[in-house]
């Protein structure tokens, strides 16, 4: 009841601050963007969220957030007055000694403090202990598993429908959910440590090595929710990013049967297209899968449908022709020391293999 009591007169005392908090953030991210579109666009903003797991996590947050700005407003206020209140001595002569005095009414602000601090420490511990145990578990069973392998410095995305082991596909760095539903995300590392944080609707999942690690994800809203490795694992940890698009059901069932789709058959008489799947096959193909075709490698990305993506690199780079002739030209300059080395392509192979890749929707 105590606890209960607390916990409502503290949540009316951050409302205001959390609606201050958040049009100054969505302000200033506004102005970066030169926007104030869908703040569930904004980069990594987490103190406005967009489902459930979010909510909770959030209003915790902001709790802590004011009992901080009170403790340190308090003490603040307590020593200018405690300066401008305190009793000037005389100097003292050199060498004499000063007499012990003990003015009365100190102990008490000692005992106050102590009795408020512990009280403060009690409730945040317990509100903290109840949204743990609150975000464990979504409110009904997710409907399916996505399966999440952290790599340097890169995403693998594994669907997995529980009741059909052949709809299940692999993509890259950017994640699709359907509005409204929660979706498990098993996390599994194939190399360092990494951190999968989606701020906007959850917060932060260390990915180990040889351990699996589970959370859920749930937006109430259609947007993309930018995700990031939230732990240091090497010189891209910065660019190992991602994105995650919530969906209305029926369009995000239609990009799961879209995925499980191999590539096009290329055309007999589209001599170029041949050339950049034959390129494609021969000098990426021991990396990369194109599902349907030769190129069948699991050391990068599955790049079947790679123009449904907006990003390439992990979020690094937008997928744009001109980016992309880039980033398979010379793949150490855009993000030095990741795994995709340097193939000196001559410009026909570079062009035809850009063109191929181009086709892959």
């Amino acid at each position: 009841m105590t606890l209960s009591i607390a916990k409502s007169i503290m949540a009316k005392a951050i409302s205001g601050w959390r609606q201050v908090g958040q049009r100054a953030g969505l302000a200033v991210a506004g102005l970066a963007l030169g926007t104030h579109a869908a703040s569930a666009q904004t980069p990594m903003y987490y103190l406005e969220t967009f489902g459930p797991k979010g909510e909770i996590t959030a209003s915790l947050t902001w709790g802590l957030l004011a009992i901080s700005v009170f403790v340190v407003v308090l003490m603040s206020v307590l020593v200018l007055v405690a300066i401008f209140r305190a009793k000037r001595l005389e100097p003292a002569e050199l060498g004499s000694k000063l007499p012990v005095s003990h003015p009365g009414g100190g102990h008490r602000w000692i005992y106050l403090g102590l009795a408020l601090t512990t009280a403060a420490l009690i409730v945040m511990v317990v509100w903290t202990m109840e949204v743990l145990a609150e975000i464990d578990e979504p409110a009904v069973e997710p409907a399916f598993t996505i399966e999440v392998t952290g790599e340097q410095w890169w995403w693998e995305a594994r669907y997995v429908d529980p009741d059909d082991p052949s709809r299940t596909f692999v993509t890259a760095n950017e994640l699709h959910i359907p509005v409204g539903e929660p979706v498990r995300i098993r996390l599994a590392s194939a190399d360092v440590i990494h951190s999968f944080w989606v701020p906007a609707l959850a917060g932060k999942t260390d990915v180990i090595p040889g351990q699996i690690n589970e959370t859920w994800l749930q937006a109430d809203r259609k947007g993309v929710y930018r995700g990031q490795c939230a732990e240091y694992c090497g010189v891209q940890h910065a660019h190992m990013a991602m994105r995650v698009f919530a969906d209305p059901a029926e369009e995000f069932r239609s990009w799961w049967e879209h995925q499980l789709e191999p590539a096009d058959t290329i055309p007999e008489d589209d001599e170029l297209l041949r050339v950049g799947q034959e390129q494609f096959v021969l000098k990426c193909g021991a990396c990369h899968a194109v599902r349907g075709t030769l190129a069948g490698g699991e050391a990068g990305p599955d790049l079947t449908h790679f123009m449904d993506r907006t990003t390439i690199a992990a979020v690094t780079l937008p997928n744009t022709p001109g980016h992309l002739s880039g980033w398979i030209a010379d793949p150490q300059h855009q993000k030095p020391g990741n795994k995709m080395p340097n193939l000196d392509l001559s410009g026909p192979e570079l062009n035809a293999i850009r063109h191929y890749l181009e086709t892959l929707d």
